[in-house]
């Protein structure tokens, strides 16, 4: 007599896990917002410069007359609020999707958070940049006379220089070049941030650190167009 012992390590009285779902690809929106967000970004240098009364050399040490023509100014200062604060929220939603772009790929790896918080810092800077806008260009667009002249001069200075602050945004360029040396993101991308990023970063070190916003949003434009536009990972 033949007796032949089988043995099943599965047992029958537990049904089989199912198969896990593929997960569907990232989408395009967060790149498309980071398009809009460079696009903010230079609208942000050319509002702001517009506002341009302090800087007038015809009234310097005259807080009076800065005061007068910054009232005749107060337009500019409308679209450069809601551009600034706008750009603001895009520049966000392209921190995450890179994050998760990078992470992806580079799970081992600090890059995707610090690229992430550059951007997300930048954000930051962008909405002080302009926290003062409301108090300011109401008084100028009334002319009710409320502002001081002295403060009137200060607050040109103000959006004149700290919207312009994108140092932070230099370390994502960075970054990027970090990335694209793994093979992660494509090599032009990483070029780009190499230079555009590390501009941006030279400038902000520098006490020149109000033009780190002219390479910081080239560099922003160019990159979420190449991850909208001409990314295939």
């Amino acid at each position: 007599m033949t007796t032949i012992t089988t043995h099943n390590p599965v047992r029958s009285d537990v049904p089989a896990a199912p198969a896990p779902t593929p997960r569907a690809g990232q989408g395009r929106g967060w790149a498309l917002a980071g398009v809009g967000a460079g696009l903010a970004g230079i609208g942000t240098i050319v509002t702001s410069s517009a506002v341009s009364a302090v800087y007038d050399e015809d009234l310097l040490g005259d807080a009076a007359g800065i005061a007068a023509k910054l009232e005749t100014q107060a337009g500019w200062m409308f679209a450069f609020h809601s551009i600034t604060v706008v750009g603001a929220l895009l520049t966000v939603i392209f921190a995450a999707g890179l994050y998760r772009r990078l992470a992806g790929a580079m799970p081992d790896s600090s890059v995707p958070l610090v690229a992430f918080a550059g951007l997300f810092g930048t954000a930051v800077v962008s909405v002080l940049g302009s926290g003062l806008d409301t108090e300011f260009m109401m008084s100028f667009a009334f002319g009710d006379g409320v502002v001081a002249a002295d403060n009137a001069a200060m607050y040109n200075h103000w959006i004149g220089t700290i919207p312009w602050v994108w140092v932070l945004s230099g370390l994502t360029g960075t970054g990027l070049y970090a990335a694209a040396r793994r093979g992660v993101v494509p090599r032009w991308i990483g070029r780009v941030g190499l230079v555009l990023g590390g501009l941006t970063l030279a400038l902000g070190i520098s006490p020149l650190e109000y033009m780190a916003a002219a390479p910081g949003a080239l560099w922003l434009l160019a990159t979420a167009a190449g991850f909208a536009f001409g990314d295939r990972a």
